[in-house]
């Protein structure tokens, strides 16, 4: 395997299942990625590793195949209408990384400011690294934007985008945006939806909460209403 040297392979294999390991195989195989460069995230529900894809760092998502919350995705699963999901706890997964990509697929086509996705092979899924310079980009609750109200309103643009093409992201807070060279970039979106899930105002009605609590922390005037106004109205203007 290039890219990667024994010691350090020893050292992730110990959080790999031997599923999720014969799949990162392939991939390295199939010429999806050269192999692992290091571990940006090792976490309960997913590991997530920078790669080289040739010339390009990416980023290795594998969702854990055993000690996940299978009833808070099936929960999620269960109202969204393109997937029909047993209670599985292997399909569980499956379909929850399925719909990161798929949710991927489409911000990007309302050019939404999302990583963008390459690959996805059962539980684990490529996609693009987002850089602030030469540094991986750290998420919001790390990195506070210089210009708090700049950002505030760079972030509702994409909401507004992620609104017009029918989506919502279901978890948006400051876990889950990026601070890349002051400009919002949103990640991690598996608990996404569109429009024809039953639940679709109630995710986007949270999403504004969460992002509306944060950045009044942070001391900008942020007001659900206004906010919600400002996504929905034709144009864009937020004072």
């Amino acid at each position: 395997m290039p890219r990667i040297w024994k010691e350090e392979w020893k050292t992730y294999k110990a959080v790999f299942d031997q599923f999720s390991e014969r799949n990162l195989h392939k991939l390295i195989s199939n010429g999806t990625i050269d192999g692992l460069d290091s571990p940006l995230s090792i976490g309960k529900e997913a590991n997530i590793f920078t790669a080289k894809r040739g010339d390009e760092t990416v980023v290795v998502k594998m969702y854990r195949v055993s000690n996940c919350d299978f009833n808070r995705m099936y929960d999620y699963l269960k109202y969204d209408p393109r997937f029909e999901v047993k209670r599985s706890s292997r399909q569980i997964v499956f379909a929850w990384a399925q719909r990161e990509y798929r949710n991927l697929l489409l911000a990007r086509d309302a050019n939404v400011a999302v990583p963008v996705p390459y690959a996805i092979l059962y539980n684990i899924l490529v996609m693009g690294c987002i850089f602030t310079g030469n540094q991986v980009a750290q998420k919001l609750m790390n990195d506070q934007p210089k210009n708090p109200k700049k950002f505030f309103d760079e972030l509702l643009g994409e909401m507004k985008k992620m609104r017009q093409a029918g989506l919502a992201h279901g978890d948006l807070s400051p876990f889950n945006i990026l601070n890349a060279d002051q400009h919002p970039v949103i990640i991690d979106w598996s608990a996404g939806t569109t429009k024809d899930n039953s639940n679709y105002e109630e995710y986007w009605q949270r999403d504004i909460k969460n992002v509306c609590t944060y950045f009044k922390k942070i001391g900008i005037k942020a007001d659900e209403e206004k906010v919600k106004a400002v996504i929905l109205a034709q144009g864009f203007c937020f004072t």
